[in-house]
């Protein structure tokens, strides 16, 4: 498990650097021909985190309801986010691993509700959760790369 919390921790530290590094007008521009912005990608791989190891173990979310349900799987990047909601996401990301992999030593994830990804991948208990995190996490920075080079941003 240590390993998956170290590439969950290293992958958190690209986005954050993603985010911290682009112009804030680039963050919310839809490159085509994708349906979403670097921003909802990046907002979305730490909600979803949250979902897939705290909701599916029936235990409240670390971050903010608002956030989860802004960018939860079926939402789509919204006008009007401000500079709060960016710095929320920014603080959260250095953060969330840590809170994950103590409270996994802790032993809080005792049960767990199975679910059947969008990538047919069945999660049965936490241990698979955290590791199809990082499955989904690399899918998004494949999605935020491309969009980086369209919008001609640094990596």
């Amino acid at each position: 498990m240590e390993k998956l919390f170290e590439i969950t921790e290293k992958l958190h530290e690209i986005y954050l650097k993603t985010l911290l590094s682009t112009p804030m007008d680039q963050l919310f521009v839809v490159p085509k021909p994708h349906n979403n912005n670097l921003f909802w990608n990046i907002a979305h791989g730490l909600v979803t985190e949250q979902a897939l190891v705290y909701k599916l173990s029936n235990l409240p979310p670390r971050l903010d309801g608002e956030l989860i349900s802004k960018y939860s799987k079926g939402t789509f990047p919204e006008a009007g986010v401000d500079r709060s909601e960016v710095e929320q996401v920014a603080e959260a990301l250095p953060l969330t691993t840590g809170w994950m992999k103590e409270d996994y030593e802790k032993g809080v994830f005792k049960n767990f509700n199975s679910y059947t990804t969008s990538a047919h991948v069945t999660l049965n208990t936490v241990e698979d959760a955290i590791a199809f995190n990082l499955f989904h996490l690399g899918l998004h920075y494949g999605t935020i790369r491309s969009m980086q080079k369209l919008l001609n941003t640094p990596a």
